[in-house]
Formats: C-alpha cells, sequence, structure tokens
C-alpha cells in the first residue's frame, strides 16, 4: 500500500511539475529559424537526428511538443532527476529511451536506433548527462551511422536568462524573454562513416556548434 501511494504521489508531482515547465515556457517570446529544410526532408522519407546542448535544453521544451505526432526518442539517463524528465518527456509526446554514457547506455542506443529508424526523428543531448560541457561524446555518432540519419544542430538562445552554477552552467530564460531557436543546417548522413573518419566527424560537429554555447 505505501509503495502505491508513493507511486501515485510521484505521478501527481510530476504532472503539477509539467504543467509549471508549460505555462512558464509560454511566457516566452519564440522565435523559429530554419525549420523547414529539416522538415520537408524527413516528411520525403528521410530521417533527423536533432543535437543540442544540455545547457539550452530548457529553452527549446515549449516547441519540441509540435513534433509529438512524430513520437520522436529522446535518450534521459536512468536517474532520478532523469525519471521526472522522463516523465516530462512522455507527457509532451515524446518516447523516452532510458540510459546514458555510463548506466545501460548500449541497450538504450540500440532502442534509439531502432525508434529513430521507425519514427524517423530523434533528439540527442550530445553533451549530457554529466558533461564535460561542450564535449561531444561519440554516442551521436553512433546513433546518426546506425540509423542513417541526417544531423541537425538545435540552438536555443535567450537574451534574458539565468545561468546555473552546474557543469553546464544551464540556461534557464527569464519569464518574457525572447528565445530563438535556431536549427542549423543539415550535416551529411552518417551512414557511411568509416571507423577511420568516426572522429572527424565528432570533431566536426563539436566545432560546429561549440560557437552556440555560454
Amino acid at each position: 500500500m505505501l509503495k502505491e501511494y508513493r507511486y501515485l504521489l510521484a505521478g501527481k508531482i510530476q504532472g503539477s511539475l509539467y504543467h509549471l515547465i508549460r505555462a512558464y515556457s509560454w511566457t516566452f517570446r519564440l522565435n523559429i529559424e530554419n525549420e523547414k529544410p529539416w522538415l520537408d526532408y524527413m516528411q520525403n522519407g528521410g530521417r533527423i537526428l536533432m543535437c543540442i546542448w544540455h545547457q539550452q535544453f530548457f529553452g527549446a521544451i515549449r516547441h519540441f511538443k509540435t513534433y509529438a505526432p512524430y513520437r520522436p526518442a529522446l535518450m534521459i539517463s536512468q536517474s532520478k532527476d532523469g525519471n521526472i524528465i522522463a516523465s516530462i518527456a512522455e507527457k509532451s509526446g515524446w518516447h523516452a529511451v532510458r540510459g546514458s554514457s555510463s548506466r545501460g547506455g548500449g541497450r538504450a542506443l540500440k532502442e534509439m536506433i531502432n525508434h529513430l529508424k521507425h519514427s524517423g526523428l530523434a533528439i540527442h543531448i550530445v553533451d549530457g548527462p554529466r558533461g564535460p560541457a561542450g564535449v561531444i561524446k561519440e554516442g551521436v555518432i553512433s546513433l546518426a551511422r546506425a540509423a542513417g540519419a541526417v544531423i541537425v544542430p538545435v540552438y536555443a538562445i535567450s537574451d534574458h536568462a539565468w545561468y546555473f552554477n552546474s557543469w553546464d552552467r544551464f540556461m534557464l530564460p527569464k519569464p518574457f524573454a525572447k528565445v530563438n531557436l535556431r536549427f542549423g543546417e543539415m550535416l551529411d548522413s552518417a551512414s557511411g562513416v568509416s571507423d577511420e573518419d568516426f572522429e572527424s566527424h565528432r570533431l566536426r560537429l563539436q566545432e560546429i556548434m561549440q560557437p552556440a554555447l555560454r
């Protein structure tokens, strides 16, 4: 009985947090840039792997709900904090794949690959869940290569925000801040990347995305 009560209470807390985040993010003055090219590519049968820094993820949450009809996938760690994030992702219409580079990564990567092949859309937090900040992990290239997906960098930039004293300097846009959500140019599919070229592709993506970090 106590265990069931805890699950019920946790569900209510997560539901309230989801609605709070939705209400808060609706105060943002959101501007979307360069979304159409990759959407057209995906709707014509291509596969898209969006990539974003851990620091900037919150600024993109509101708009990401518009992709719910595609049931995209997102890898989330198996930590207690990850449980909350996974619940919010599921309520937003996303498929939460549980695992990270430090725990359950191999199984989670396989699930991400299978889901991306089926849905055509996924997002990867390239330096999460523990960093180091600004360093892209190998998983994103492995995922894109195995699924035959095109990589699309995503940047969420706010004109007024708080930056936490955390490993990634997590960004929380202030109420009524202008948030610019910009999609980078589609990068060549990693499906044909050889083991010898693997690191060069990772470094290339890192060099493209790093300038957007604060």
